[in-house]
């Protein structure tokens, strides 16, 4: 696990822009194609709006990109909470990217039936080998949850790679995720945290003890990869040391 602390929220965007470009080229190069779960959220928003931008646009193959989701909200795709949505606006549409690489989350169906589907649509995508995504974006919640493995939730217990649903009792919703067996086999995960609102929980996670009912994003670290945070100075200044 490595910290990457810029000065700032730009410039730990640009930081971590530059990293989806450089995985993003390197797997293509490897692979012949770059596999990428997002995140949601305001932070990844902006990241997605720079990497559409004309700094960033042509220095990836986005034909060879396939997009799938860390989690997503419970809600139609075209709903304004619909991490789907959210992509689709600041990069798909943006980038011209084809929807036969992007697969999303099929909230038609009964939050267990739509976890269940969107394995079988990621095991398919992988045919025989591991389903190991080349780069997972996450970000941290406040309470230290990420992606939708939230403190005190059956999910944050499973042993084997799976997408679960999650029912959260304070907001009384479900959410549809990637477990954290099936994130730690991505090949590089990145998180994407700053402003000071975030510094207690950053400190939770990377230096409390091991409490992963408290702290779950305490479960995410790559087995055979990299696992990287990008944090500005405000999200890392609980933090003792400082890489």
């Amino acid at each position: 696990m490595k910290l990457n602390i810029s000065n700032t929220a730009d410039e730990v965007l640009i930081a971590l822009a530059d990293y989806f470009i450089k995985i993003g080229n390197e797997s293509i190069t490897a692979r012949g194609k770059f596999t990428v779960a997002l995140s949601g959220g305001s932070s990844p928003k902006k990241l997605y709006e720079l990497l559409a931008s004309t700094s960033y646009a042509d220095q990836l193959d986005w034909e060879k990109v396939f997009f799938f989701f860390g989690d997503e909200r419970n809600v139609p795709q075209d709903h304004k909470d619909s991490n789907y949505l959210m992509a689709k606006k600041a990069l798909f549409e943006p980038l011209l990217i084809s929807p036969a690489n992007v697969y999303a989350v099929d909230t038609t169906f009964e939050p267990a039936e739509a976890a269940a589907k969107y394995w079988t649509l990621i095991s398919t995508f992988f045919d025989e080998d591991e389903p190991n995504f080349d780069l997972i974006l996450l970000g941290l919640g406040d309470n230290s949850h990420t992606a939708s493995l939230f403190p005190h939730t059956p999910v944050l217990h499973d042993t084997k790679p799976g997408v679960k649903e999650v029912w959260l009792e304070d907001q009384q919703v479900w959410r549809i995720t990637l477990n954290a067996p099936l994130i730690n086999e991505g090949r590089y995960i990145a998180f994407l945290v700053y402003g000071e609102g975030k510094a207690i929980a950053v400190h939770h996670v990377l230096e409390d003890a091991e409490d992963i009912e408290e702290y779950p994003a305490q479960l995410i670290d790559s087995i055979a990869g990299e696992t990287l945070w990008f944090l500005d100075e405000a999200a890392a200044a609980d933090l003792e040391e400082q890489e």
